[in-house]
């Protein structure tokens, strides 16, 4: 059973810097698709940012393009979710999936195994 363990969630202040890490256990993660999701009080849930376990196409919200930055360590089988310029609407529980189809998707549906979450705070 695959096991996805996000941590490194925090209160910061807008314009702060935060590194999400996300664990990945229980399976070969070869040919699929990390994706990070983020869920805000009262809101959907909605895509982030997505990476194929070989680290090419790395894929983008438009409201995070060019402030964040998706990438994994094979050798630790950890994705990494670099967040900076942090903003307040950035403010959510921010959760890792993995999607075993191997297409970088943002439909939450794509994805196959989640994460319990990690709580991120952006005060202004």
């Amino acid at each position: 059973q695959a096991q996805l363990v996000e941590s490194g969630g925090g209160l910061v202040q807008a314009g702060d810097s935060l590194r999400l890490s996300c664990a990945a256990s229980g399976r070969t993660f070869n040919s699929y698709v990390m994706g990070w999701f983020r869920q805000a009080p009262g809101k959907e849930r909605e895509f982030v940012a997505a990476i194929t376990w070989s680290g090419g196409s790395p894929y983008y919200d438009d409201s995070v393009k060019g402030r964040f930055i998706i990438s994994r360590d094979k050798a630790k089988n950890t994705v990494y979710l670099q967040m900076n310029s942090l903003k307040a609407e950035d403010t959510a529980v921010y959760y890792c999936a993995a999607n075993r189809r191997g297409i970088p998707s943002r439909f939450h549906s794509a994805y196959d195994y989640w994460g319990q979450g990690t709580q991120v705070t952006v005060s202004s």
